[in-house]
């Protein structure tokens, strides 16, 4: 049981981590009143509880010159093929993968980065669910992106005519997996390059571009992953929308984004086009938040799948 002294100070390493750019201890110490050493040890200990993960960052899905692609899988198991569960869970563009009560009993999220990622990442699924019991999946592909981790991408001033190239995205899948307890260095970022990519690039190279990428709206946010049971997240639902009126998916979407309980928002290409994915801290809040979504009485209907199991966790996002 985490105890509230435990949850206050994640909590507060959360907000502190959560930013446009990157937050540097050293450089905040005296604002938070605690010294450096101090800071480490909470997040030292804070990991050992299994409170908190890894820092990392979030990006922003329409990036140049692929848009990531954001795509939603459903499947049905059998409790007897954990292998299958394995087997997907190895897929390296897999953000989320949840245990759900309904027709199917998994739900995953891929994030691919270009349209080759895209079709050798849909060949491997099919081969996995080839070898399942139900053989019964459905893929569902994302329109657009409202938004993720609690950022509204509407709000994200992005720059369309800056266009990534090889290295900048390397830069990114380091900023995302390779950081761990505290923020990485761009001398890290230059080793991990030259060691694992035979690509050697000067510190001050590698600091101007990340520079870069946060000025042009590349890099949404710095952020932690944590576990939201333990400061205080109790549920997890994933809803489908359904407007009245399908001309205004865009705006019911731009209205929804700005709940506090959805912290992900998608347009989809289904009957129920839109697809949030909502936080709460109390069970009692889901039922504040459909009751508040039918008062408009834009929405015809709605689907709702509650989360058993969070089997791979999505969640840098924003708390409130």
């Amino acid at each position: 049981m985490i105890n509230s002294t435990d949850r206050a100070a994640a909590l507060q390493l959360i907000r502190m981590f959560g930013g446009r750019s990157k937050f540097y201890v050293s450089k905040n110490v005296k604002a938070l009143g605690l010294t450096r050493q101090t800071i480490h040890n909470k997040i030292e200990l804070l990991r050992k509880q299994e409170i908190i993960e890894n820092i990392t960052i979030n990006i922003h899905p329409y990036i140049q010159p692929d848009n990531l692609k954001y795509v939603i899988l459903e499947i049905k198991t059998n409790p007897r093929e954990p292998q299958i569960l394995e087997k997907l869970l190895k897929i390296p563009h897999l953000k989320m993968l949840d245990g759900i009560l309904g027709e199917f009993s998994l739900i995953a999220l891929f994030v691919f980065k270009s349209t080759k990622d895209y079709h050798e990442g849909l060949e491997k699924i099919d081969n996995i669910m080839a070898e399942s019991y139900f053989k019964k999946y459905q893929i569902l592909e994302t329109i657009r992106v409202f938004k993720t981790n609690g950022i509204k991408i509407d709000e994200v001033d992005l720059n369309s005519e800056f266009t990534m190239d090889r290295n900048d995205s390397l830069i990114l899948k380091i900023l995302q997996e390779e950081q761990e307890k505290k923020p990485i260095s761009t001398y890290e970022i230059r080793d991990i390059m030259k060691n694992q990519y035979n690509i050697e690039f000067s510190q001050s190279t590698i600091h101007n571009r990340i520079k870069k990428l946060e000025v042009n709206g590349i890099i949404l946010n710095y952020s932690i992953n944590f576990s939201p049971k333990k400061v205080g997240y109790k549920g997890k639902y994933l809803v489908r929308i359904k407007p009245k009126d399908p001309s205004k998916y865009n705006e019911i979407a731009l209205n929804l984004e700005k709940n506090q309980f959805i912290t992900d928002l998608f347009r989809m290409g289904e009957q129920y086009g839109l697809f949030a994915i909502v936080r709460v801290k109390r069970i009692e809040d889901y039922a504040i938040f459909i009751r508040d979504l039918y008062t408009s009485e834009e929405i015809e209907d709605t689907y709702t799948n509650f989360v058993l199991d969070e089997l791979k966790p999505y969640t840098n996002f924003f708390i409130f």
